[in-house]
């Protein structure tokens, strides 16, 4: 498996290597910046960046399946009581937008961003159509309308990086659009730890949903190093030191706790 900036130059007939910029021991990213060619396809990092990226699509999962217990609470009391659908709905963009940026259409050679992104995907979408047949008739209109909405910006994003952009500003682009939209997620969980600090109690921080979050982050944090994708490692680094400051709380506040209850993902109105 060849790093990004050597599938992309592969797949353009008008890169040859005559007319490739001088860099040495160099290569220009997709951000015209230079990174260092630390490998030339060596078994070894193809096997570090298969390992990451598989891993994170595992640590992933632990996450996707977290709201289960919530909807099947839901299903056994045939109502969505208090809880919200912005979760779900929110992450359902994300993941499409993260699953766009790992194809072939937009970017080379990170395949496993697009896997998790489209289970993910898959994911939200049941547990968002579970909470509209359980919903009351305001909820459902309201839920309904912003899974429209979350479809219709996606498809503008996929018509306007396909139609008036040529390969390398279409990657930027989606590529920003990305890194936005996971900042953004990563940065949901600030409310539960405002949470924690002020009840001093971890009862509404999950340690395994934080743990496999934390993983999560690591894992693809180390696959966009490994592949110098800077819309890969940025977001999953500002990711991975909230994971360390959730561990880092769940230890210090965790006797006195009770036990875990909610899932990480599960908000109330």
């Amino acid at each position: 498996m060849e790093i990004i900036a050597h599938a992309y130059i592969a797949r353009q007939p008008h890169l040859t290597r005559a007319n490739q910029p001088e860099q040495g021991p160099k290569l220009m990213n997709s951000l015209g910046l230079s990174v260092a060619a630390a490998t030339t396809g060596s078994p070894f990092h193809d096997i570090c960046c298969y390992g990451a990226g598989i891993a994170g699509n595992v640590f992933a999962l632990v996450l996707f399946i977290s709201p289960l217990p919530t909807f099947k609470r839901i299903v056994r009391n045939g109502s969505t009581e208090q809880f919200s659908a912005m979760p779900y709905i929110y992450s359902l963009l994300n993941c499409l937008i993260c699953m766009w940026y790992g194809l072939p259409f937009v970017s080379y050679g990170v395949v496993l961003v697009a896997t998790v992104n489209s289970i993910g995907a898959v994911f939200q979408l049941a547990y968002t159509a579970t909470f509209i047949a359980f919903a009351d008739a305001k909820q459902r209109v309201k839920v309904s309308s912003l899974l429209f909405m979350v479809f219709g910006v996606f498809g503008l994003i996929v018509y306007v990086s396909l139609v008036l952009l040529d390969h390398q500003a279409r990657q930027i682009f989606v590529g920003y659009i990305s890194v936005a939209s996971l900042i953004f997620m990563f940065a949901s969980p600030l409310s539960i730890i405002n949470l924690v600090i002020r009840t001093k109690s971890v009862e509404y921080m999950p340690f395994y949903l934080s743990l496999s979050m934390f993983l999560m982050s690591v894992s693809f944090l180390a696959y966009g190093v490994l592949l110098h994708d800077f819309f890969i490692y940025i977001p999953n680094g500002i990711g991975t030191v909230l994971g360390v400051i959730q561990l880092v709380l769940y230890g210090y506040f965790r006797k006195g706790s009770r036990e875990d209850r909610l899932p990480l993902l599960v908000t109330h109105t």
